[in-house]
Parts: structure tokens; sequence; C-alpha cells
């Protein structure tokens, strides 16, 4: 027998599924609810289970795949079909594609080599039609009946993708006995949100396709508590201590996505210098610093997911929620579900029932700098010293606010027309300005939410630079944006609306100064009316109202 001498140290998983020798994880099937879909495996359906990319969908695949053929009452196969993505339109390549994995992935889960025998002569007699023909030849060829898990099935387009489900769709009467009994289709998206663009321009959904759906089933994310265990799974293995606040950071963080989970602790522990040094605890600042350099980086995740931003579906929603206006027109609830789907968004709870908020702390940061980095990369090539510091250490918000004031007024029309989001184009341009208290190593935490009539922006600037971490102390600013649209709510009410809510999000986050900015789009309004400064009490808090 041979001896695999050759090991490593765990480490947090960033590419790939999870492996256990490998990697620091979790039960895998403990995010799922295999009761249910084992109850659905009995009941001989078909149906689909969904999460954003990246999520762990493939790792749960697999732990199911093993535990149901463990079990022994069913015959079990995962297959992925990214492989034939190439094909497109091209149907008879890819259907040719997807029979060859599917007869080596018989070999491999079921040590079934019948069909990779065959497959040729199954090809050349059956042509488009193949893989229903090879499902049905794998289903026969013992009795226990075949479980069929297809990965990646949104990754086909066009007529190939049509021709995939049609073919489910087919062999669905001929189950158990001579089709698979059951089958889970896995995506990023639940079937009924396909659209699906044939060769000829007709646009088919994936439900007419596959009207056999039993059920929809999504993935869920990590629980802080899941957070910490994962983070122990190192602390045990090496040493090196997380401190306690790091667990409720994190979850801010990420709310549980798992790519970002590990990608934070992989960034900390790893790629950080001082991070490899197992005797050096990993602290809030640590994580925070590893944070930033997820995001400067643009790693894959985070652009592929901003590249989503260029859809006509994803902005419809994603431009109202960074505007922060109660609009008349509202994004159509399929464009909600869709971009929920795609992970960018989440339901939170509110005192006002159910609100659609950015899923996490570090898309919040990557979605503005994302849209307005032509901008940034501009304004880089200005002197780099922080003149809107003060002698103290602290930032001098005034200052910058007047100087944004001036750069709206002279650059807003040129840079507002580059912005494909144009409806929250000042807010865009607020926050691209703002970028460089983050280049001068402050923070910025941003809320925004669909329909909630605001954006808030929280500064967050530690000072002095020189002095050790542990001392520093934290200046805490609000600047809380409002627009005043040509039709819409008067303006008098937008001020005492947005003095009411500045004071209030003080409260909440201990700001030490508050400031209203509010932006006047009325055509009529000349420059000279809508450039001022004002100082206005709310609720016992002062604030500096802007307008531009």
């Amino acid at each position: 027998m041979i001896m695999n001498i050759y090991s490593v140290p765990k480490y947090f998983n960033t590419a790939g599924p999870s492996r256990d020798d490998m990697h620091y994880t979790l039960d895998p099937l403990r995010r799922i609810n295999y009761e249910e879909i084992s109850f659905l495996i009995d009941q001989q359906k078909y149906f689909v289970l969904h999460a954003p990319r990246q999520t762990g969908k493939t790792t749960s695949l697999l732990a199911m795949v093993k535990k149901i053929n463990e079990e022994g009452r069913f015959r079990c196969v995962y297959i992925n079909l990214e492989p034939a993505q190439t094909e497109r339109n091209n149907i008879s390549g890819a259907i040719r594609i997807i029979v060859d994995v599917l007869a080596r992935q018989a070999k491999f889960f079921l040590g079934d080599s019948g069909l990779l025998e065959t497959m040729n002569g199954i090809l050349e007699t059956s042509g488009n039609v193949a893989f229903g023909v090879a499902l049905a030849f794998l289903s026969e060829r013992d009795p226990k009946p075949l479980v069929l898990f297809i990965d990646e099935i949104d990754s086909l387009i066009g007529d190939t993708l049509v021709s995939v489900l049609r073919q489910l769709r087919a062999g669905y009467a001929d189950r158990p006995g001579r089709f698979p009994a059951s089958v889970i289709l896995c995506g990023v998206r639940d079937i009924l949100d396909y659209r699906i663009h044939t060769s000829e321009g007709e646009i088919i959904t994936g439900g007419s396709c596959f009207n056999v759906k039993a059920k929809s089933l999504r993935l869920g994310d990590f629980t802080i508590d899941d957070i910490r265990e994962l983070y122990l799974q190192h602390t045990e293995a090496t040493g090196q201590v997380f401190h306690e606040n790091v667990f409720p950071m994190v979850w801010n963080l990420t709310r549980g996505q798992p790519w970002l989970v590990n990608a934070l602790a992989y960034e900390a522990t790893h790629e950080m210098l001082e991070g490899r040094d197992r005797g050096v605890p990993i602290t809030a600042d640590k994580m925070e610093e590893a944070a930033n350099r997820l995001i400067i980086s643009r790693v894959t995740h985070l652009d592929q997911l901003t590249d989503k931003l260029k859809e006509s579906r994803v902005q419809s929603v994603i431009e109202s929620i960074l505007a922060g206006e109660n609009w008349t027109y509202k994004p159509k609830p399929d464009d909600i579900e869709y971009v929920i789907d795609l992970g960018l968004l989440r339901r939170e709870d509110q005192a006002q029932g159910k609100a659609l908020v950015i899923s996490n702390d570090i898309y919040k940061e990557i979605i503005p700098r994302e849209l307005t980095s032509v901008m940034q990369d501009n304004m880089a090539g200005r002197p780099a010293q922080l003149w809107y510091v003060n002698e103290d250490g602290t930032i001098d918000m005034d200052k910058l606010l007047r100087e944004f004031q001036q750069f709206f007024r002279e650059n807003s029309e040129s840079w507002l027309e580059r912005f494909d989001y144009k409806e929250a184009g000042f807010q865009l341009l607020l926050q691209a300005f703002l970028h460089r208290i983050v280049n001068g190593g402050g923070y910025i935490d941003r809320e925004y939410a669909l329909g909630r009539g605001r954006v808030d922006l929280l500064v967050r600037w530690r000072y002095p630079k020189d002095a050790p971490v542990g001392i520093r102390k934290e200046q805490r600013i609000v600047v809380e944006l409002k627009t005043i649209r040509a039709k819409g709510a008067g303006a008098e009410k937008i001020l005492s609306d947005g003095l009411e809510q500045t004071a209030r999000y003080a409260a909440a986050t201990d700001a030490s100064a508050s400031h209203l900015m509010i932006c006047d789009e009325r055509p009529e309004r000349s420059w000279d009316e809508k450039i001022y400064r004002s100082e206005e009490c709310s609720n016992g808090r002062e604030i500096v109202v802007w307008g531009v």
C-alpha cells in the first residue's frame, strides 16, 4: 500500500468544495434540512436547491450523495454541468459533454462503468435526446432507484438548457424503474426565475420547461455560532486565539456568507504577515484590516459579484436602495427575488416590518466603490496630504463638506452623466468624495434599505495616528443624505424628516457630530439657492445642514 507522507496543516478554504482532511469545516448537512430532502426523495420528487455562488452548495451536495449511498436504499450520482457551458446553444455538443460527465460520475460514485462502455453507441443512435436515454439506461441497471444531483444547472443557456429540462420532464413518468426516481437541480436561482432565450429569440421560463418541480429549497448561511465554531478549530489546531469581539464583527461584515467568513480568516491568519505568528492573537482591528484588504484586492468572489451590477434587473433594485428614497417607481418583485438569490440583498426585520437591505457590511462597501471606481481613480491624482485633518489628528468635517459643496457645484453635471446609476448619483458622488477618509486610514459604515427615505453614513476616524492602537480615540461622525426631487415631498418635510432621522441615527451610533446633506434636484432652483450651510437642533442634538 502506498502511504501519503505529504500533509499540510489545515486552513480556511476559499476555493472549491471543502475537504475534511485539508480545511477547517463544519458539517455541511446541518446547513440544509436533510430530513425534508430525504422525505422528498422518498416520495420520488423532482425539486430545486438553490443558493448564491460560493456558499458551499457543492460541498453540501457531495455530502448528501455520500450519505444517501451509505444508507443504501438508493443509488445516488452527482454531476456538474459547467463543462457544457462553452457549447452555449449547440445542443448536440452540450449533450455529448453531459452524457460523458454522467458516465464518468456513475463509475466514480456507483462503481458502474456500463454507461461509459456504451456511451458512444447511445450518442450515435439517440442524438440530442441522448441525456434522457443515458439516464434510462443507468436507471435500469439496478433494482435500487436512482437519485440524480445536477449541479450548476443554470450554467447552461438557451436551447441547451431547454433540451435538458425537457428531457428530464419527459422521463418523469417512467420513474423509478426506467428513469431517476428523484432529481435535484442545484444552481444560483430558483428555476421559476430562469428567462431562457432560445436561438430563435423566443423567451421561455424555466417553470414551463420543468413543471414537474415539487419544491424549491434554499441553502442557509452560517450563524454567528457557526463562525465561532469554525474559527475555534484553527485555535485548537494552532493555539492562535481569536478575541471574543471578533465573532460579532465577522457576523456583521459577512452575515454568515460562507466564502467571506473563510476568506476573512484566511486573510488574517495566512496572508497578513503578523497573523502568521501563531502567538499573535487575532483582534477586531486585525479582522477589520483583513476586510479592507479583501475589498481592495477585488478577489474573485467580490469581482464576480460586482459584475452583476451591470445587469439591468440588478440595477433597478440596487439603484433604488442606494438612492435611499421612496420612489413612485418600484422594482419588480421578480427582480427583487433575483437579486436576493444572487446574494446581494437580504430581508431584515425592522420596526416597520421586513426591509430589503444590502446583504452584509462588506457588500455595502464594495458596491459604491465599484460604481465610482473611475471617479476615485481621478481623485487619487490630487495631492495626497490629509488637508482635512486638524493638528490634534481629528477630522475637520466642516472643511471636508464645504469642499464637497464646491466640488459638486463645479463637477456634478459632468460626473452624474457618467453614472449608469443616475438616480443614485448624488449619493454615490458624495461617497466617492468621502472615500479619501478610507484612504487615510478611516472607515465609513453605510446604511441603506429599499424605500427607507435616506442614506446613513457613519465616519469612524481613529486618532492620533502615531499612537499605539490600544490607546487611540475614535471620532464618530454621522452624515445623512436626503434628496429633494422635482416631484415628491416638499423641502420643508424633507428637512424636518431629515433632522429627526439624523438625530435618531446619531443617538444610535453614539456620534459626536451630526451632518445632514440635502441635494436639491428642482430645476428652477439656482446654485446660489441650493448651496447653503445652517445649524439646526433636533432631539437635543446639534445638526449641521448642508445644501447642494
